[in-house]
C-alpha cells in the first residue's frame, strides 16, 4: 500500500472525517503532523494534534507545509457546503496555498458542483464511504467520471484503503452506492434493534438480548465475508422446511419484507438524486 505524502486539510470534523484520518494515522499511512482540520467545536478540534477555528489560520498552516499538493478533506453536512466552502477558498488564495485536491465525501455534492467553487488548478475527486471505517472495516467507492489525476487516485485510494475496502465507479453510480453502503450499516442496526425489542419480548432480559444479538450479528456477519455461499445459499443451510427458521422466514417473506428492503434502498438513491438538485 502506498504511504501518504501529503499533508490533509479536513473541513469539518465529525465523526467520519475523524475516523478516516485517526485510521490512516493507525494504518501508519499518515502522521500526526501531516493532518489538520477547521471545526468551530472545540471538542472536535481537540481530538486533533493540528485545529483551527477558521480558515485564516488553517490556510496558513497548509502554506507551511513541504512542497506536495495537499488534499482537502470536505467533511461537513452537505447543505453547509455553499457557506463553509467560500471562505477557505478566499483564505487559501491570501494564503497563497498551492492548488489542491479536494476530496468530497458529501452525498450529493457533485464534482461540477464542487468544482465550480475552486480555484484554477485545484482538483476534484468525489467519494462515499460508511462507518464501520471507524474500526477500520469501511467500504469506500471512489468516483472515476472526471478521470483523476493519477497521483491524485493513488493518494486518495492509499487514504481510505487504509479503514477498509475501495471500489472505483462511475459518480452516476454513488447515490445507488449510498443507498447500500453509505446507509447500509443503518439497516443491520435496524434489524439489531428489533431483533433485542423482540427477545425480550419473548422472554430474554435486556443484556441478555443484547449479547445474544451483538454476536449473532457479528458471527453472521464473518461467516457471510468468509464463505463462497451466496446469502441465499447461507440462508437456505439454516432454514429446514416447516422448522423455526422457516417459520420466521415465511412471516417475513408475509409481510413482504424483502420488497420493503428493496424499497428503502430505491428511497435512499432517489434522496441522493434529490439532494444533488438542491445543492
Amino acid at each position: 500500500m502506498k504511504t501518504l505524502d501529503a499533508p490533509i486539510l479536513a473541513l469539518g470534523g465529525g465523526n467520519m472525517a475523524h475516523a478516516i484520518l485517526a485510521g490512516a494515522i493507525q494504518a501508519q499511512q499518515l502522521t500526526d503532523g501531516q493532518v489538520a482540520v477547521i471545526d468551530p467545536n472545540e471538542e472536535r478540534r481537540s481530538l486533533f494534534a493540528n485545529a483551527f477555528q477558521g480558515p485564516g489560520d488553517a490556510s496558513a498552516w497548509l502554506a507551511s507545509q513541504p512542497d506536495h499538493r495537499p488534499l482537502v478533506l470536505l467533511a461537513v453536512k452537505p447543505q453547509m457546503l455553499r457557506e463553509a466552502l467560500p471562505p477557505l477558498i478566499e483564505a487559501m488564495q491570501v494564503a497563497q496555498v498551492r492548488p489542491c485536491t479536494f476530496v468530497s465525501i458529501l452525498a450529493g455534492s457533485r464534482i461540477e458542483t464542487i468544482g465550480s467553487m475552486l480555484r484554477e488548478g485545484d482538483r476534484v475527486i468525489r467519494v462515499m464511504t460508511n462507518t464501520p471505517a471507524q474500526i477500520g472495516q469501511g467500504m469506500t467507492a471512489i468516483a472515476n467520471d472526471n478521470q483523476p489525476d493519477p497521483d491524485d487516485l493513488c493518494q486518495v485510494r492509499a487514504l481510505f484503503e487504509a479503514v477498509g475496502e475501495v471500489i472505483v465507479i462511475p459518480e452516476s453510480l454513488l447515490d445507488a452506492f449510498t443507498a447500500v453502503a453509505g446507509s447500509g450499516p443503518a439497516y443491520l442496526f435496524y434489524l439489531a434493534e428489533g431483533m433485542m425489542r423482540a427477545a425480550e419480548s419473548i422472554g430474554f432480559t435486556a443484556e441478555q438480548a443484547s449479547t445474544i444479538v451483538r454476536q449473532t450479528l457479528l458471527g453472521s456477519s464473518g461467516l457471510l465475508a468468509r464463505s463462497m455461499d451466496t446469502p441465499g445459499e447461507l440462508r437456505s443451510k439454516v432454514t429446514s422446511k416447516n422448522g423455526t427458521t422457516y417459520a420466521a422466514t415465511t412471516t417475513l417473506d408475509d409481510h413482504k419484507v424483502m420488497d420493503a428492503i428493496v424499497a428503502a434502498l430505491t428511497a435512499a438513491r432517489d434522496r441522493g438524486v434529490e439532494l444533488a438538485s438542491e445543492a
